[in-house]
């Protein structure tokens, strides 16, 4: 008889929780997951492409050393953060991602403005693969980016919804951090080349 009640008050639990909302949550939380994972994958594939990318401009513009610096430090502190699905909450620790990768876009756009300086350089073989796959890779940042925004917004209005706000509350479900509005320029530049275009100088060309 015992059994039975436990099995019976599992079951209504169950239904309470599904009538307030909790598999959506979880599914919602789900979702919002996979599209931050997706958000790391591409931007670690942008960090990736730093070292070969500076290593290819030193070898043309070795005494760029300013700009050269700024894009190695700008990577590594890219590097130093690091958000996981659960401190997704953590709006400051969101502000600090957001930060640095926006730096590292920056200093990365500086890098190309100055390799069109260097002509043998833009017709170097590695370095022109080099920026395809950046290219590349910024665009898949761009979808990958505005997906999570739609997945965070799909879910914080879910958890601040009634009655879902209630399930949320009692499990700690709690609004994550999107990206902020000042930071989305900053983020979604993707740096580019115009391969086409005659280059301003020759400066220090080999």
């Amino acid at each position: 008889m015992k059994r039975y009640l436990s099995l019976l008050g599992a079951l209504l639990f169950a239904s309470l929780l599904s009538g307030c909302g909790y598999n959506a949550i979880q599914s919602a939380d789900e979702q919002v997951k996979a599209a931050w994972s997706n958000v790391l994958n591409q931007y670690q594939r942008r960090a990736d492409l730093v070292p070969n990318l500076v290593s290819t401009v030193k070898g043309y513009a070795s005494h760029e050393q300013q700009v050269l610096t700024q894009v190695t430090d700008a990577r590594a502190r890219v590097g130093s953060i690091n958000i996981t699905a659960d401190q997704l909450d953590d709006p400051q620790q969101m502000q600090r991602f957001q930060q640095a990768q926006g730096e590292l876009s920056s200093a990365l756009s500086r890098l190309l403005v100055v390799s069109e300086n260097y002509p043998q350089l833009k017709a170097d073989g590695l370095f022109r693969d080099l920026m395809t796959q950046l290219e590349g890779t910024e665009n898949r940042i761009a979808v990958a980016r505005e997906r999570y925004v739609k997945a965070v917004q799909d879910y914080n209005v879910l958890v601040r919804s009634f009655p879902e706000v209630l399930t949320a509350k009692v499990l700690g479900y709690a609004p994550k951090a999107n990206f902020s509005v000042e930071n989305e320029a900053a983020i979604s530049q993707a740096p580019s080349v115009d391969f086409g275009a005659p280059a301003q100088g020759t400066a220090g060309a080999q």
